[in-house]
């Protein structure tokens, strides 16, 4: 999982413009951006695809793989000739960014460490395939629900979290990521702050240490909630072992830097602070708009 939540959300200088006539033939070498076109309804641009996006959305089934995120296919790229390759750039991405420009094929590189480039990711990517509208459309909504989620939990006090990516091991959510802003917004006091920036290794003697309310387990688990229960069991004194406050939570949904940001708020919210918030969330967004 920490593989693909860095994957998902790598960043790299860019400054190289995307084309002015909308795309009708994109490859896409990130399964965030793949996401976010076919949010869009403009999944039928897409011709190429990484490995993983095909995994992640039903939708894109028959759309021909590229390869895999770190190594996709060079010849393979070129032989659908792309009028564009969008990507999230690694290291081993921009290398073969570079191969692409030297080949004269189109490539744009879109940021998405934060919460606004992600949003901008969204109206950019719209504008590319000729959707703004629909793209203001997706905006719209999560900044709502962004602003529904921070009002509900304005009056609550913040709960003490942690978000373990990985147990073996540990790794956390740190500071600097859309993801520690959404936890944030949801009324986290998010504790590995402190130990950095994006997704930091922390020691288990630390995590006992800090002594969170509640844990948020994102790892790959085939046992879902009960398995993070039982995991974390293991050190008793925890707080939110002693008073069941492990939770296990979807990592495809909330580490994912694309179109459904609103349901990542909406889910990291209840599970700080049970179900009732989320119908002074619903509340919050049935208002009329001033």
């Amino acid at each position: 999982l920490l593989c693909l939540v860095a994957a998902f959300a790598a960043a790299a200088p860019d400054g190289r413009e995307g084309e002015s006539q909308p795309a009708a033939r994109v490859v896409s070498l990130n399964p965030s951006l793949s996401l976010i076109l076919v949010g869009l309804g403009a999944g039928d641009r897409l011709v190429g695809i990484d490995a993983a996006s095909g995994r992640l959305a039903p939708e894109l089934a028959g759309v021909r793989s590229v390869g895999g995120l770190f190594d996709p296919s060079l010849e393979t790229v070129v032989a659908l000739e792309p009028d564009i390759v969008v990507l999230v750039p690694s290291v081993e991405q921009q290398r073969f960014r570079d191969r692409l420009d030297e080949l004269g094929v189109p490539t744009r590189a879109f940021r998405n460490i934060r919460f606004e480039e992600v949003l901008a990711n969204i109206r950019d990517l719209g504008a590319l395939v000729g959707r703004r509208g629909a793209a203001d459309a997706v905006v719209d909504r999560i900044v709502r629900t962004r602003s529904a989620v921070e009002q509900a939990v304005a009056e609550r006090e913040a709960v003490s979290c942690v978000v373990v990516l990985q147990r073996d091991p540990v790794f956390l959510v740190g500071i600097g990521t859309f993801l520690d802003e959404m936890l944030a917004s949801a009324g986290c006091r998010n504790l590995a702050r402190t130990l950095g920036d994006g997704y930091p290794r922390a020691s288990l003697e630390w995590l006992v240490g800090a002594a969170p309310d509640v844990i948020l387990d994102m790892s790959l688990d085939a046992a879902g909630g009960a398995g993070a229960r039982d995991y974390w069991s293991r050190w008793p004194t925890l707080p939110a072992v002693e008073h069941d406050r492990v939770l296990h939570v979807d990592a495809q949904l909330v580490t994912m830097p694309g179109p459904e940001l609103d349901r990542a708020l909406r889910t990291l919210a209840r599970a700080l602070h049970g179900e009732a918030l989320d119908a002074a969330i619903a509340a919050r967004l049935a208002e009329p708009r001033p």
